[in-house]
């Protein structure tokens, strides 16, 4: 045994990760080198890296049980984590060392890799800003856990298909998920509808059985989530919906085997498939019941956790000192109402001890201005399929109007803008209301989006609670979108100023000192050239598509919206392609626009501005005339990988959203932090990222959000603009008139009707300054010296935009939280996460 000890401490790291690379492909997987497939090296080599995350995994919670320490917990609906494999062996610092290990081997890192699916459980910046937090907190220490459900179809697949988007189901379960750890034992009942029995206790207090519920058993699937250089593993719990029974005995006694097999199938669909399209009344209805399903569960494994080993938290006293619970938007605010049930229905305390504790625990984030967004449940549907929750929220309401009206007498007005419950066109709940008036701490992702919240949307809550209103600007984590996604770009930085950038991203302000030195920009510039390189070819091999790596790389990549104003751009395109038609010989600064997103697969306008882009794209491609100085791309199924590829490439990122409708974006930090300038509006967090990179190092036109506001009030005529400007004009014709739509000249109608008609975001009002700042950005181009400094100057002064410091601002002023240092120990047992 001992000299078995020895040996193992000659071995290096290469040698241990060969070695169990090739146990697991021989037992774990039953394959031998010859008779594998690259998916099989890719489990084996997962399997290799999760169990290096065992043990500080295990140490992590064991460590956080002994000390007793205050939790934080992140609900979210929705978690973009992309792959795995490649995160983990940045932060555990391996890469290096696997890279090598497989080359002698004889495989390839990157192509094993590859076989990764990305796990799509979100929408969008979301679900993507809910997986750098979790990223942030394991890196500093913060004990926190990631709270989701786990969907066996994520985010729809986009193919492109004649120019027009179609959605096919994501499997991303097929072939199993290797970093997940099922936990039978932690299996929680979760219930829905019935009816409510009134009783009186012991005491006389008059009570509330929820009685005669259809139950789904919510059971709990582990991720762990690494930090950087640090032995804290914190760990993403997501839940699964299973039918109570397999099948229900009492349809087989009646010969009715399709009920029982349906009855099984309509519980699991809870966890079946994300956010589905709510166009439709039984849509609505799961969402909400993924939303309670989610919350439900989630406490009650909180409060499980909270009295482990603790007899004396019978009566809750310290709950709001030991967890932090935090909302990721307004869809899981029914955890409100839950909590509030479980205090006062299942342990009985009374009611204005329990809404302390709730005010206490909870927090929220709101992520947007759009009405769309601010969740509204009709009366109807949630007192269907929640009675005691509505129950309690009217109760919740009577109080809260109660506390307006003393401080507001007389204020009626007031008291129906402030309602929980919205009275117009059929009685609503408003989650958003009832997330602020059951939370301590009510925060934006943007100053601008904080400022809007306190002036316009919540206005009557800030004047009656200004205390609660607090920003917290979104952030990034640079070890995905710098670390692992840019490699040329991280090493050259890292030669030159250190690698304490990975965790502390305020140190890139050292790069500033090398912007005009003459060799760094040219090293700068040949990372970019190498980058885009790299792009092109991914596109060529997919799409048969040669872009000119001379050109600039424009993108635009986010979810298709019309407040995004990717109709900005697609028209800006149609100029550019017209002015080169009309002046053929003219000197024009070449150009690649490359698209990306995913339209709601019930959203018709954002649909057919994807039909327009691809269609815009065919003519100008395919014009001889035009050639290498213009092409337009859109590229499909835009993801966490695809981003990975696209970001470190760009060199003009377009966050071009009408001011006062985009929360903060991420999207737009992560260009900045590669290298890439924005052209933008002063909208979400474009506004601090020109105060931290300067006025001369960014490009912003267009309207601010009191222009659009006084447009609103003063009466908007979008017909003004398309008679007034002829370029305009000709532009908007051309797409009416079938110019790019030859099958079917009225295609695109709706999109010039509703332009011509209404223009709700601004398009033609912002048209004219949106040209000339591209014509701005376009001469700024050709000085290569001045673009690179640029370049370099917004990655120096990223550092703002990490998500470790907005994790910082949220641990200090609304979790009360402290990190935790994690100490690997000789000896490691078996505990309950």
């Amino acid at each position: 045994m001992e000299r078995k000890f020895v040996e193992d401490k000659q071995k290096t790291e290469c040698d241990l990760i060969k070695e169990s690379f090739l146990y697991n492909l021989k037992y774990a997987l039953a394959k031998d080198e010859y008779s594998a497939v690259k998916r099989d090296f890719y489990k084996s080599l997962a399997y290799t890296v999760r169990d290096r995350l065992v043990e500080k995994w295990t140490r992590t919670h064991q460590t956080y049980y002994e000390q007793d320490v205050k939790r934080v917990y992140y609900l979210s609906l929705e978690y973009l984590i992309g792959r795995t494999l490649g995160n983990s062996l940045i932060n555990l610092e391996m890469m290096d060392d696997t890279y090598k290990s497989m080359q002698e081997l004889g495989y390839d890192l990157e192509a094993i890799a590859e076989v990764e699916w990305d796990a799509g459980l979100g929408n969008g910046g979301l679900g993507r800003l809910a997986a750098c937090f979790l990223d942030s907190m394991a890196t500093m220490g913060i004990p926190a856990y990631g709270y989701g459900i786990r969907y066996d179809y994520g985010i729809f697949l986009q193919k492109i298909r004649d120019g027009y988007q179609i959605e096919t189901p994501d499997n991303w379960l097929r072939y199993g998920n290797v970093w997940e750890i099922e936990r039978p034992e932690n299996i929680f009942m979760v219930k829905f509808y019935g009816r409510l029995e009134h009783y009186r206790d012991s005491a006389g207090n008059q009570r509330f059985a929820w009685v005669d519920t259809q139950e789904v058993m919510a059971l709990a699937y582990d991720t762990p989530i690494p930090g950087y250089k640090t032995n804290t593993v914190n760990n993403m719990r997501l839940w699964s919906a299973k039918a109570t029974r397999d099948f229900n005995l009492d349809y087989f006694t009646h010969g009715d085997y399709l009920q029982a097999v349906s009855d099984k199938a309509q519980s699991e669909a809870i966890s079946r498939v994300l956010y589905p399209n709510d166009n439709v009344f039984e849509g609505k209805e799961l969402r909400f019941k993924q939303e309670y399903f989610l919350v439900s569960a989630t406490l009650q494994d909180i409060i499980r956790r909270y009295k482990k080993n603790y007899v004396e938290r019978w009566d809750f006293h310290d709950f709001y000192e030991k967890v932090a619970i935090q909302l990721n938007d307004t869809h899981p605010a029914i955890g409100i109402a839950e909590l509030m049930r479980i205090l006062v229905d299942q342990e009985l305390i009374e009611w204005e001890k329990a809404w302390h504790i709730t005010i206490k625990t909870f927090g929220y984030t709101n992520h947007t201005v759009l009405p769309e967004a601010l969740e509204k449940w009709s009366v109807t549907l949630l007192g269907n399929v929640l009675p005691r929750h509505l129950q309690i929220i009217y109760e919740i309401n009577h109080r809260f109007l109660k506390d307006v009206s003393v401080n507001y007498p007389g204020d009626v007005e007031r008291l129906r803008r402030m309602s929980i419950i919205e009275e117009a066109d059929g009685k609503k709940v408003r989650m958003a209301h009832l997330a602020i008036v059951g939370s301590h701490s009510v925060n934006g992702v943007s100053a601008l989006h904080s400022d809007i919240l306190k002036k316009t949307l919540f206005k009557d809550f800030y004047e009656l609670w200004p205390e609660k209103f607090n920003n917290k600007t979104n952030g990034i984590t640079q070890r995905r979108w710098l670390r692992l996604c840019n490699y040329g770009l991280s090493e050259l930085i890292t030669e030159c100023i250190g690698e304490r950038w990975v965790t502390n991203l305020y140190e890139l302000k050292k790069l500033a000192a090398y912007a005009d030195d003459t060799a760094f920009q040219e090293r700068w510039a040949e990372v970019k050239r190498m980058n885009k390189q790299s792009l092109s070819v991914c596109i060529r091999e997919d799409k048969n598509f040669i872009a000119n790596i001379d050109s600039i790389f424009d993108c635009q990549v986010k979810r298709i919206h019309e407040y995004k104003r990717q109709l900005l751009n697609a028209l800006h395109c149609v100029y550019m392609y017209n002015q080169i038609k009309k002046h053929p010989t003219a000197h024009f600064v070449p150009r690649t626009v490359i698209f990306a997103g995913k339209a709601a697969p019930g959203y018709y306008m954002a649909k057919l501005i994807i039909k327009l882009i691809n269609s815009i794209a065919k003519v100008v491609n395919s014009d001889t005339e035009v050639g290498d100085k213009l092409k337009v791309l859109f590229v499909a199924n835009y993801s966490v990988t695809v981003a990975e590829r696209l970001i470190p490439s760009a060199e003009l990122s377009e966050q071009i959203s009408t001011a006062g409708t985009e929360a903060s974006g991420t999207g737009n930090m992560k260009f900045a932090l590669n290298g890439a300038l924005t052209i933008g509006t002063l909208d979400g967090a474009n506004v601090e990222i020109k105060e931290e990179v300067g006025d001369e190092n960014i490009f912003i036109f267009g309207l601010k959000t009191e222009d659009v506001e006084r447009l609103n009030r003063e009466g908007y005529n979008p017909r003004y603009y398309y008679e007034t400007n002829h370029e305009l004009k000709q532009i908007i014709d051309m797409i009416g008139g079938g110019f790019f739509s030859k099958e079917d000249r009225m295609l695109f109608r709706p999109i010039v009707d509703s332009l011509l008609c209404v223009d709700t975001y601004k398009v033609f009002a912002d048209f004219n300054a949106y040209v000339e700042c591209q014509r701005s950005v376009s001469n700024a181009y050709k000085d290569t010296a001045k673009w690179t400094k640029m370049s370099i100057l917004n990655v120096a002064n990223s550092g703002k935009f990490s998500s470790d410091r907005t994790i910082k601002e949220y641990a200090d002023g609304v979790w009360d939280v402290k990190p935790v240092d994690v100490v690997l120990s000789s000896g490691v047992n078996d505990i309950v996460i």
